[in-house]
Formats: structure tokens, C-alpha cells, sequence
């Protein structure tokens, strides 16, 4: 896909899946502005030397004043939002403090995401936004024992659909990707007798945020892309 000149900012793209996208976006062309909380995730990143690829420090995405740093000076033609945060617990496990925590570092920052994405597009024309969902959120039974972070992103999934309607007339399309539990080398460590080949690989679920990122996408829009492999 080409994506030759378009400034792209990918929220969690020095993580294992936001690496995967990061590199579609790059080999069409695209720059790519990424922000970081951790040196350590910046100094890993395979990507950190490419001309094409702006990192920006912040301290906390479900911060204001942090996501209008990301935004500021940017021509922006899709955003994707990856950043988030994951913790298990049943409801009767979790605290107040746990589950603002999923929904700040999931939801929060998302909805800060999408509006700076609007704002800047509104300005240039339109362009596309992608969210990170996950499939309890379009299962709500399958959130049973990480109820906090299933909250998060059914809000996360509910965000795309309604932004989605709010913004068709202004030529952005916005839609969501819902993967399972995908083939990374955290989570073959946390699960080592899982069929690791049912789990879509993070290639794969890079490719679908690619296409729904891309100029080719012309109208699919309120969509949340179940992304399970065989799982």
C-alpha cells in the first residue's frame, strides 16, 4: 500500500504489534510519528535510526497536554491508536485504582487520541483513524477474570462506532481492528502450552490496521475487525 508522503502517528509502535504496523507504514512511505513513555522502549526500537520515523517522549497518553505534544505541527493523515494496557482480575479482585488504570491507559487515552486525530484532520482534508480493540470486547463472555480491561475496550469499540458517524461527512473513516490473543514472545512465555499456531500472528493483524489506515480504503468506516487467526 502507498502511503508516500502521509504523516502517520502510531500510539504504542515500539510494542510488538505497533513494531509490525510501524514497519508497513515505513515500506509504503509513510513517516511515522511515534510516542514513547520508556527510553528503554525507544533504544530497542529496530527502528529508531530511519529518517522517516519521529519519536516523541511523553509521560502518560491519557494526559492532555502529553497527546497535543504528539499532535502539534503534524500534517496528519492517519492516527492508530495501539497504546494500552493489559491486567487481569475478577470484579471482585480489582480496586477503584486498578480499573481507572485499564480504563485511562486503554479508553482515556484512546478518546484523547481520537480527538486530537480529528482536530488535525478537519484542518487537511480528512484521513483515517484505526483503534485497538479486543475480542471481549465484541465477546463479552470471554472478559470473564480481566473484567477491568474488557470495560476498557468494549468503551474502546463503542468510541469507534459513534466517532465514526460523528465524522463520515468530514472524510474520515474510522474504524477498529479486535484481535484475539496474538503470537508474541510475551505471551508464548506467560501461556507455554498454547497452540501458538492458532493465534494471529502480528504481522498479520498489521496488514488489516494497514489496509484500514490506507488511501485503498475508501469506504469502510464503524467497522470493528475481528482479527482471531484460529483461535
Amino acid at each position: 500500500m502507498d502511503f508516500s508522503g502521509k504523516q502517520i502517528v502510531v500510539t504504542g509502535g515500539t510494542g510488538a504489534l505497533g513494531t509490525a504496523v510501524v514497519s508497513k507504514m515505513l515500506a509504503g512511505g509513510a513517516t511515522c510519528i511515534i510516542p514513547y513513555v520508556h527510553e528503554a522502549e525507544a533504544q530497542r526500537f529496530p527502528n529508531r535510526g530511519d529518517a522517516q520515523v519521529k519519536l516523541v517522549a511523553v509521560s502518560d497518553l491519557s494526559d492532555e497536554a502529553q497527546v497535543a505534544k504528539v499532535y502539534s505541527g503534524v500534517k496528519l493523515w492517519a492516527s492508530i491508536h495501539i497504546a494500552g494496557g493489559f491486567a487481569a482480575g475478577k470484579v471482585a479482585e480489582t480496586d477503584k485504582a486498578a480499573l481507572m488504570a485499564q480504563i485511562d491507559s486503554n479508553l482515556v487515552s484512546c478518546f484523547l487520541c481520537c480527538r486530537a486525530a480529528v482536530n488535525a484532520m478537519l484542518t487537511s482534508g480528512g484521513g483515517r483513524i484505526v483503534n485497538v480493540a479486543a475480542r471481549p470486547a465484541l465477546e463479552w463472555r470471554s472478559g470473564a477474570g480481566i473484567s477491568a480491561y474488557t470495560v476498557a475496550k468494549t468503551g474502546v469499540a463503542a468510541l469507534t462506532v459513534t466517532l465514526a458517524e460523528e465524522v463520515a461527512k468530514d472524510g474520515i473513516l474510522v474504524n477498529a481492528v479486535a484481535p484475539s490473543i496474538m503470537d508474541t514472545a510475551a505471551n508464548r512465555k506467560a501461556m507455554p502450552k498454547a497452540d501458538f499456531s492458532a493465534w494471529p500472528k502480528v504481522e498479520e493483524v498489521a496488514a488489516t490496521i494497514a489496509f484500514l489506515a490506507s488511501p485503498e480504503n475508501h469506504v469502510t468506516r464503524g467497522a470493528i475487525v475481528s482479527v482471531y487467526g484460529k483461535s
